[in-house]
């Protein structure tokens, strides 16, 4: 175990990969299924000589960089190389296009970017609308013609340069901006400090109570902190190895977990469905698998996995990009339907009313508020959002905007979302940016976006659209989604659309999703369209 986890002044993730190749250099620390490898000695080596490469570009202490790249060995070394300089990685969701993209890019104002070769058809079409954005460092093999104000360089480059020999980093100092969506606005950039970064991978050795032979089988992005950190993270702290798919596979889940022997890993309600809904086989109890952390955890879910796949242990937790996860469940203590416990040495966590910030009795439903006992293992704020930082530190708590329950043992139950943010495939989703894409279309004068049930259990929301016409005529309600889809994520495609003559609105003029939410999908042309994370 990195000898920094009692005190928080450490509490750095790049400065863990330091120890880490000085006690146990030969060690493999990261599997890439069916791709690469790295030791904790190579992973170190090839992170300083990435710091290098990146100061030669003009790369320095605090300086935005970001990253745009699919889950891999590639991605830890820039990430880890970055770091190693004092830079602060931006890690844009691989699954960005259009105007997502180009918010993002523009609003983190990164003058780097590292983007994998794959991507670039996403981003050149953006080239004149990225004004800051000057250095293009290309994973992979460029296409021959790039835009003519991109400085453009090959990521194979790092491998020449020499070793950075400067200090790591502190705790205190900002590590990577990860993006996490709001109601109506574009989506914020969440400013995380090395020491936030850390924490998560220790309530993960904590909860999960990892030892010196465990092994995590990542399935989830690595540009999410639940895949960077709370799992990653973890096995750099512990010195145990990580075995990386780059995208999550249902029907390779516990063939590679059998395959590398890995004994824990994280999932999500979808990702957890996915696995259950696979045809069931009388050696499905037969692996080394013995933890399985899924948010949310529903009952149904921890008896599949504890009957059929005989997994001794499966917990949950609760926690967002800004304030960490404060609550976790604990191996040898099973709570299905619930998140867990908090974590009360480096968290405070109250139910509180809504109106009046006013703590609730235990066993009543409230908002989630949360603060850190610990210095910089909170977020820093919201990049460029100083009104929306103190906004959501309304009378010096974080307001997560989720309603919960705590019983008198301190046992946390995630209930619902407060707000009108969308929780689809782990993914937080703005309505406001998806409404914005729909209303460019031709003849739409009017569109409203929210969350209707997924019909897989535990898979969090579903998104709906209704769509109001100019001249009241029919529309052509696929080809407007279609339209519409050639400019969002994956993950943000509407499902479900209706055209309405009107939509609900207040006294003031504000739609009411709420009477929208409560309409639910009758009438709606179901698109069933594919989602990010699907069934193989």
């Amino acid at each position: 175990m990195y000898s920094g986890l009692a005190d928080p002044r450490l509490w750095c993730l790049p400065r863990a990969l330091t120890e880490m190749a000085q006690q146990r250099p030969d060690q493999v620390w990261l599997l890439e299924v069916d791709g690469g490898q790295l030791t904790f000695g190579e992973a170190h080596i090839e992170a300083l000589q990435a710091a290098t490469f990146f100061a030669g570009l003009g790369v320095g202490r605090g300086d935005r960089v970001g990253l745009f790249m699919t889950s891999g060995c590639d991605f830890v070394r820039a990430w880890l190389g970055l770091g190693k300089i004092g830079a602060t990685s931006v890690l844009f969701n691989s699954e960005l296009r259009a105007s997502f993209l180009q918010h993002q890019l523009n609003h983190s104002g990164v003058r780097t970017l590292v983007v994998h070769a794959s991507l670039l058809a996403e981003l050149i079409p953006l080239a004149q609308r990225l004004p800051l954005l000057a250095d293009i460092v290309v994973v992979g093999e460029p296409p021959d013609v790039l835009p003519a104000q991109w400085k453009v360089s090959s990521w194979a480059d790092f491998k020449i340069s020499p070793r950075w020999t400067g200090a790591d980093p502190d705790a205190s100092e900002i590590a990577c901006i990860m993006y996490t969506s709001g109601t109506s606005g574009p989506s914020k950039g969440v400013m995380m400090p090395h020491a936030h970064c850390a924490l998560y991978g220790i309530g993960a050795l904590r909860s999960l109570d990892i030892v010196n032979n465990d092994r995590y089988y990542i399935t989830l992005p690595l540009f999410h902190a639940n895949g960077l950190f709370m799992q990653l993270g973890a096995t750099l702290l512990a010195g145990i190895s990580a075995v990386i798919r780059p995208k999550f596979s249902a029907s390779r889940w516990l063939h590679d977990i059998r395959s590398y022997h890995c004994t824990v890993t994280n999932l999500l309600g979808a990702t957890a469905a996915f696995i259950i809904s696979q045809p069931e086989s009388q050696s499905d109890g037969q692996h080394t698998l013995r933890a399985v952390l899924s948010a949310p955890n529903i009952r149904l879910h921890e008896d599949a996995f504890r009957r059929r796949f005989k997994v001794r242990d499966v917990i949950s937790g609760f926690g967002m990009t800004e304030c960490n996860l404060p609550v976790w469940g604990k191996v040898g203590s099973s709570a299905p339907g619930a998140a867990g416990w908090v974590h009360a040495d480096h968290f405070e966590v109250q139910i509180v009313d809504g109106a009046t910030d006013a703590a609730l009795a235990h066993g009543m439903t409230g908002e989630i508020v949360v603060r850190p006992k610990v210095p910089f293992g909170f977020m820093a704020g919201y990049l460029n959002e100083p009104q929306k930082t103190v906004d959501a530190w309304r009378n010096l708590w974080f307001h997560t905007g989720d309603a919960g329950q705590m019983d008198a043992d301190g046992l946390v139950t995630f209930i619902d979302r407060l707000k009108d943010c969308i929780r689809r495939r782990g993914e937080n989703i703005s309505p406001g940016e998806i409404e914005a894409v729909v209303l460019g279309l031709p003849r739409i004068s009017e569109a409203a976006v929210y969350a209707v049930a997924s019909d897989i259990p535990g898979a969090e929301d579903e998104i709906m659209l209704a769509v109001v016409c100019e001249s009241g005529e029919p529309l052509a309600l696929r080809q407007i989604v279609e339209q519409a889809g050639a400019q969002l994520p994956r993950f943000a495609i509407p499902r479900y659309v209706s055209q309405l003559n009107e939509l609900p609105k207040t006294a003031t003029g504000k739609v009411q999703r709420a009477v929208l939410r409560n309409r639910g999908i009758e009438g709606a042309l179901d698109l069933a369209l594919v989602s990010v994370v699907a069934p193989d």
